[in-house]
């Protein structure tokens, strides 16, 4: 059961990209846990600019949406939506996947922290419990690898650094309209917020199989993802240490 503490608006932002099968019955879950007292929530799907009928399903739906006329990739996709909530005034923005793989049931456990502003970001686990669908095994291979790989660089310890349900209060919207990664963003900006001094905190969540479409990573893919989030995450590195000096020291 959420429990509030003052007025809040948030956004739940749903990236979609060639999600035609699956993004009616995404917005239908979530729009069933929508009430809640005192909470405004409201619905953003990004459709990152779908060769097949996302958009024409997307106008038929109970919910907000943007059209970008180019394909930006998830990281572009996200930071769409974190702009719109940053911009039209959303205390909270919440990243659902468009494949069905994040239950509605389960946003409750990602939203409650960062309204008890017990953290500035928060990131739903599948392994902290290991309950539910627990991704491939080889997905789950580089998932071991990004977690020491972040934790060298900011010195945390993320068990589920792929995850892409994920809740970012005020603070971390400010930062995220600024600059987000781009293409295989959710790794990369685990550093981008360790570096910043935000607040991190996981939570087990249970997560189900994508309910349609194809994922873009797949086995004969996986080394090639995994040599280039560890250079973008380098990069991101990089970058933002000058930035954020104190946090690196």
């Amino acid at each position: 059961m959420i429990m509030k503490t003052k007025a809040n608006r948030i956004l739940i932002v749903v990236p979609c990209y060639n999600e035609e099968e699956a993004i009616a019955g995404v917005v239908a879950d979530i729009n069933r846990v929508l009430v809640q007292p005192g909470l405004t929530i409201d619905v953003l799907a990004v459709n990152d600019c779908s060769t097949d009928q996302t958009l024409r399903v997307l106008q038929s739906l109970n919910c907000l949406y943007l059209d970008l006329p180019v394909n930006l990739g998830i990281g572009g996709a996200m930071h769409a939506g974190y702009k719109f909530a940053y911009r039209n005034g959303y205390d909270i923005a919440v990243q659902m996947d468009g494949d069905g793989q994040h239950p509605a049931s389960e946003l409750h456990k990602i939203l409650q922290p960062v309204l008890d502003d017990d953290a500035d970001v928060v990131i739903g686990s599948r392994f902290l419990q290991r309950s539910g669908f627990q991704s491939s095994g080889i997905r789950r291979v580089g998932i071991s690898y990004f977690r020491r790989l972040n934790q060298f660089l900011i010195g945390q310890t993320i068990y589920d650094s792929t995850s892409g349900f994920r809740a970012f209060n005020r603070r971390a919207l400010t930062v995220v309209n600024g600059y987000y990664p781009d293409e295989y963003p959710e790794p990369e900006a685990i550093v981008q917020f360790g570096l910043s001094g935000m607040r991190i905190k996981e939570v087990p969540v249970v997560m189900r199989e994508r309910q349609g479409g194809v994922s873009s990573i797949n086995t004969s893919r996986a080394i090639y993802y995994m040599l280039k989030v560890t250079l973008g995450t380098l990069f991101v590195y990089a970058r933002l240490r000058l930035k954020y000096p104190s946090q690196t020291t």
